[in-house]
């Protein structure tokens, strides 16, 4: 088979559609026939050398991928030979064939085309992670997993048009919470209001923290999905309600901060901060279960869509990182095979 390999650290230019072995799926595998894979920050990292793979996953980037079952490890059930799925990969999606965990692997959502399935499990997965949790329905008394998300609260996305934070507003919107969101660009915030953003702010010309006490009556955020870190640390604090959470998810920003505890001391807030590539099987294999317990049914009945900026074939990959890295697209780069 092909995969694009990265030939050494460096810019887009070092991945490389090359022959590499076919994969065998292991006990509890399945290998899929890819038909499309999203480009994730993660990959860019990868490619610059700044975020290896976990043991034992593929050395090829791609975090997750749609296509059709081609083969079924020993002991898998429940799953068909030509189905159409879509999975959440430690690595591997950016090639023709990719083996994954049975526990990651999901049906493709009816009325979601093979390729568009491709942007759904990385962006479910993380969002639902971090702000849901299971129990009840995502319509009802449904909450989130770290952050306890609730109806009636606030949520402020950060990097609402990215492919994390255009879903992230469109889950919230559906349990019934009010979303602000910051971007870059006039443009962004409108494709992130036309998803049901109800707070929009130009992070290049506004104030986040004066932008969403002013919306709120002085009360702030409730939860904060932040994809900055380091920068973004002390203002997120001052921009959290009184029990607030902050999850902390990327690290665009920098590692290192000072916090100040007193001020989180006294709104009694919480700070999280989780990544999804290294979780053991078993929690991904109970996220990715959950996602299709609850996520999927709003994806089937049209409340959440995957939002694909644009599609290249996967020769293209080095393209597609230009994109990502220049930050002008809005949710998801696919690439197809």
């Amino acid at each position: 088979m092909k995969a694009i390999k990265i030939t050494e650290p460096g810019g887009p230019e070092v991945l490389k559609w090359t022959n590499v072995p076919d994969p065998t799926p292991a006990p509890g595998e399945i290998l899929i026939d890819v038909t499309a894979t999203a480009v994730n920050r993660a990959d860019l990292l990868q490619r610059q050398g700044h975020y290896d793979p976990p043991p034992g996953a593929s050395p090829y980037p791609g975090l997750e991928c749609s296509g059709h079952v081609a083969e079924l490890g020993e002991g898998v059930q429940g799953w068909e030979v030509g189905q159409p799925v879509c999975a959440l990969l430690s690595g591997g999606g950016y090639a023709e064939k990719v083996t994954a965990p049975a526990g990651q692997v999901l049906p493709v959502p009816k009325g979601v085309s093979v390729v568009d399935a491709a942007a759904l499990p990385e962006a479910t997965a993380t969002v639902w992670s971090n702000i849901f949790m299971g129990g009840g329905t995502a319509t009802s008394s449904n909450v989130f997993m770290i952050a306890h998300l609730r109806p009636g609260e606030t949520l402020l996305v950060h990097g609402g048009s990215s492919g994390i934070g255009t879903m992230a507003i469109q889950l919230a919107k559906a349990v019934g919470a009010r979303v602000a969101v910051t971007a870059g660009s006039a443009d962004k915030l409108a494709r992130c209001a036309e998803l049901g953003a109800d707070i929009l702010v130009n992070y290049r010309e506004q104030d986040f923290v004066e932008e969403v006490r002013k919306a709120t009556d002085g009360k702030g955020a409730d939860v904060i999905l932040d994809i900055m870190g380091a920068k973004y640390l002390d203002p997120n604090v001052k921009a959290l309600a009184t029990n607030g959470r902050l999850a902390i998810i990327g690290l665009q920003g920098g590692a290192k901060a000072e916090l100040n505890l007193g001020a989180l001391l006294t709104k009694r807030g919480a700070v999280t901060a989780t990544s999804l590539r290294g979780r053991p099987l078993a929690e991904k294999a109970s996220i990715v279960a959950a996602v299709r317990e609850h996520v999927w049914p709003l994806i089937e009945n049209g409340q959440v869509k995957p939002i694909v900026d644009r599609t290249l074939p996967i020769a293209e990959a080095a393209e597609a990182h230009r994109i990502v890295d220049a930050s002008g697209h809005v949710g998801k780069v696919v690439l197809t095979v």
